[in-house]
């Protein structure tokens, strides 16, 4: 789960994390007001988003002369200028697509006398089963342009679970971006402050673009995004009372309500598998025969009706499908049971497409007979090859 920038900066507060004062925004009026409650004269006016790359970004409606979605402002009147041409408005950045996404809501904050620059992240790496801590002195910069142009400016630090953060982790990173005296402290301090958060809060990933350091010699959090462990939120409802489905996809928030793993793809064949795993061999043979996959969808182990008939209204409300193959592994769940939930789920949504149905395991011709005389248009196949050219054959028929 992604929470906003201004949400993020909330929660980092709360360890003591230097971050400057700002105040979110729902219209011009309360952007106005949040402004006049800071110090300036400077201001700093924020799209909020669930994408990166805000600052370069533009706004679909506007001139291309128009400013981003990261804009400052030398007076209130900026301020109110700027909230006006940003609220309601889509702004288009490199992780949004050409759709982009509509600015609901604003963060004004207080303007920093910038000294340097740097970049700090936090993420899980699955490799090595520790927390890297990812420092770079090219702050406020693409990241991924230093990772592949000048490599040699990132450091990663792996911190064991087991061990903890340890102060030699502190200075690991006050090296990396090359502080002294004080600053050179703050950090040390500000490293540990990082990863009592992250794990405190099951995050899977805490990223800041850019770490200040003002002229003053303080460090800021100048911007922030944080990713959660969704399997963990059960332990945080502070934190999942910050999800905003608006921000979401409606279809991958429709299967979160059921339990449903739903990814909304480009393709035109939808796929209903269970196991992460046969999806993504499902979806791979489906292009290597030709087609796209239009979504990755995981019931999970426990296949029942109810799941199996949400998870084919979930796919069927794509527009762009036009076929649906179903894979499913009959192991806890036999494939009678399976076969006797599809054929119910495919009545009731009163299915329009085809759909070609493999199934193996526990029960399996008891399965295939059920769906061959359910009185449905329902094409079974012996394995996922002959599953996939039997849907691409199908759906190339149908168009």
């Amino acid at each position: 789960m992604n929470i906003h920038e201004y949400q993020a900066k909330e929660l980092l507060a709360k360890y003591g994390i230097g971050i400057p004062a700002g105040h979110s925004a729902l219209s011009v009026e309360e952007a106005v007001n949040g402004a006049k409650q800071l110090p300036g004269p400077l201001y700093v006016v924020k799209a909020q988003i669930h994408a990166g790359g805000r600052g370069k970004g533009k706004f679909k409606e506007l001139g291309s002369d128009a400013g981003g979605g990261v804009r400052l402002a030398k007076s209130i009147e900026e301020v109110e200028a700027s909230a006006k041409e940003m609220l309601g408005n889509t702004l288009v950045t490199v992780q949004t697509g050409e759709a982009g996404k509509q600015v609901n809501r604003l963060y004004v904050t207080d303007g920093v006398d910038i000294a340097s620059e740097y970049y700090l992240s936090m993420l899980v790496d699955r490799g090595s089963g520790r927390v890297s801590m990812i420092v770079s002195t090219e702050g406020g910069m693409d990241i991924e342009a230093v990772a592949h142009d000048t490599p040699e400016k990132i450091t990663t630090i792996a911190i064991d679970p087991a061990t903890g953060f340890m102060p030699h982790h502190g200075r690991a990173v006050a090296f990396a971006l090359k502080l002294t005296g004080d600053t050179n402290k703050q950090a040390q301090k500000l490293a540990k402050q990082l990863y009592t958060a992250f794990m405190s809060l099951d995050c899977a990933m805490l990223e800041i673009n850019p770490l200040v350091e003002t002229k003053d010699g303080d460090l800021l959090v100048l911007d922030t995004k944080m990713s959660f462990d969704s399997n963990a939120l059960y332990r945080h409802p502070d934190v999942e009372a910050m999800r905003d489905e608006t921000e979401e996809d409606p279809m991958e928030v429709e299967a979160s309500k059921y339990d449903l793993a739903y990814i909304k793809l480009d393709g035109n064949i939808g796929c209903m598998v269970n196991g992460a795993g046969l999806a993504m061999a499902t979806m791979d043979i489906i292009k290597l025969n030709g087609a796209f996959p239009a979504n990755f969808l995981d019931v999970g182990g426990g296949a029942s009706t109810e799941k199996v008939t949400a998870a084919f209204k979930i796919i069927l409300s794509d527009p762009a499908v036009k076929g649906i193959l179903v894979n499913i592994f009959g192991g806890i769940m036999r494939c009678d049971t399976i076969a006797e939930g599809i054929v119910a789920a495919a009545k009731e949504v009163d299915l329009s497409v085809p759909l070609v149905v493999r199934l193996e395991g526990t029960n399996v011709q008891k399965g295939k007979d059920i769906l061959d005389n359910s009185g449905l248009p329902i094409v079974s196949a012996d394995d996922l090859g002959d599953a996939a050219k039997k849907i691409v054959a199908e759906v190339k028929q149908a168009a």
